[in-house]
């Protein structure tokens, strides 16, 4: 119900500030994202670049255009499944949960953390490098990852970290 209230707050905050403004919330919202990236990763890096790609989604009208249409699921975890969320898009809302959810279009799970960041922010993002390292399985539909891996580099993009 919280996070239900929350996600209406920030529609609200959408439509009465400039988009600039809200790159600037959305900036200091994702203040823990910066830090991961900067610093070690930890076991809560999967779940804050999700809120911190939930946030934006909501806010900022330029992120909601990549992803106008879009429908799908995700599970990223790590081997050990120290690491788990999840994001379901559809019907112009993006929904992050704590826990795996049920029949994703892709699951991901890499080696360990260090694995995900490698293969989420990497120039040029070679699954298959990531796959013969063994470094990452996959089950589902490849074209899935290509796309949350667009979503979080134009994140960092726009928080200034990458």
């Amino acid at each position: 119900m919280l996070a239900k209230l929350r996600r209406i707050y920030w529609r609200l905050l959408a439509w009465v500030r400039p988009e600039s403004r809200l790159l600037d919330l959305v900036r200091r919202k994702a203040q823990a994202l910066k830090d991961e990236l900067e610093g070690k990763l930890t076991d809560k890096f999967v779940a804050i670049l999700f809120f911190s790609m939930e946030i934006s989604f909501i806010l900022l009208a330029s992120y909601q255009r990549n992803l106008r249409g879009f429908r799908g699921s995700y599970v990223l975890c790590t081997a050990d499944r120290r690491v788990a969320a999840s994001a379901v898009f559809g019907n112009g809302k993006m929904l992050v949960k704590a826990e795996a959810v049920a029949s994703p279009n892709v699951t991901i799970t890499f080696k360990d953390s260090a694995a995900l960041r490698r293969f989420l922010f990497s120039k040029d993002q070679d699954i298959l490098a990531s796959l013969l390292a063994n470094e990452v399985d996959v089950d589902g539909n490849l074209n899935y990852i290509y796309k949350l891996g667009f979503m979080a580099r134009d994140l960092t993009r726009r928080l200034g970290i990458a």
